[in-house]
């Protein structure tokens, strides 16, 4: 993993402190609190360090981060993260100075979490087979825990979607990236590769960017993450009727996820998903647990306990 862009924003101490790590291509996130331990997350262990970073070290990384202008960046900065070269997303936490109910801006910055973007090229290969029919792509949704590489799964997905794999042809595909973590956007150019007929509106709203890629770019397939509003359900179904394929995700644990939720129901009347994946991480980040079809209302695949 490259971790270039990630050191050129960090002070000497603390890259010092992060090259001691063995096993830094598993790098995941890194803590930075004011006067508070330095951790990272390393394979899905954290490691907890002496070393306590300064306001002063918080100061030069939100610096270098916004290349010494922080005002350039204030509509990112208000939904507290901004994306820096190489796709790595950092959160942000401090003091929210609020105007007309809604937040302006984010100062005296204390915590920042910085997210290590990578794919994981071909991870999702052997889930495409489920998820086409007659060379058309089946409206599916993945269903998983927090971290456990949906994420991921979904941006390969993309991919090979876009790109063809074995006897799928290339499908014009669009991606809206609410919060620039499948394409990891920077200045509007996705950072990892999402395919070559991949369109990316990115930092759009779900339930604007749906309606805008239809009407806009045409897409055979429309890509999103975390759907969970009235909003975005209804773009989805105003979609389908456009005739452009589905691939979402939701948080959750299985398929009853899906159908307790009041939010979904509409999906669910209207039969919008055929396919779902579900992931945990019982045998580390992005374990598929089974695949379902709803249209036979039966598992596809199950994994062998």
């Amino acid at each position: 993993m490259n971790t270039k862009d990630i050191f050129s924003i960090l002070p000497q101490n603390i890259k010092t402190i992060l090259s001691s790590i063995t096993n830094l291509n598993d790098l995941q996130e890194i803590r930075i609190r004011a006067e508070r331990p330095l951790m990272v997350e390393v394979d899905n262990k954290e490691i907890e360090f002496r070393y306590c970073p300064s306001i002063a070290d918080l100061k030069s990384i939100v610096q270098r981060m916004s290349n010494y202008s922080i005002y350039a960046f204030e509509e990112e900065i208000k939904q507290g993260y901004l994306t820096i070269n190489g796709g790595h997303r950092i959160g942000l936490c401090g003091t929210c100075i609020m105007e007309d109910g809604k937040v302006k801006t984010i100062k005296n910055i204390a915590s920042i979490n910085i997210r290590v973007c990578k794919a994981v090229t071909g991870c999702s290969s052997n889930i495409i087979p489920y998820i086409q029919s007659q060379g058309n792509i089946i409206n599916s949704i993945i269903i998983s825990p927090p971290k456990c590489g949906k994420t991921t799964l979904i941006r390969d997905m993309t991919r090979l979607i876009s790109d063809g794999y074995n006897n799928l042809k290339g499908k014009k595909v669009c991606v809206i990236d609410e919060r620039s973590e499948i394409g990891a956007c920077y200045n509007g150019i996705p950072q990892l590769d999402i395919g070559r007929r991949t369109d990316v509106l990115d930092g759009c709203l779900k339930s604007h960017g749906i309606m805008m890629a239809v009407r806009s770019m045409a897409p055979d397939v429309i890509v999103c993450d975390e759907i969970g509003t009235y909003k975005d359900v209804e773009s989805i179904l105003m979609a389908l009727n456009c005739g452009v394929n589905l691939i979402a995700t939701i948080h959750g644990y299985g398929i009853e996820d899906l159908f307790d939720r009041a939010v979904f129901k509409e999906l669910i009347d209207n039969k919008v998903f055929q396919r779902a994946i579900v992931l945990s991480c019982l045998k580390g980040a992005g374990t598929v647990e089974y695949i379902y079809d709803f249209t036979k209302m039966q598992f596809l695949w199950r994994r062998q306990i």
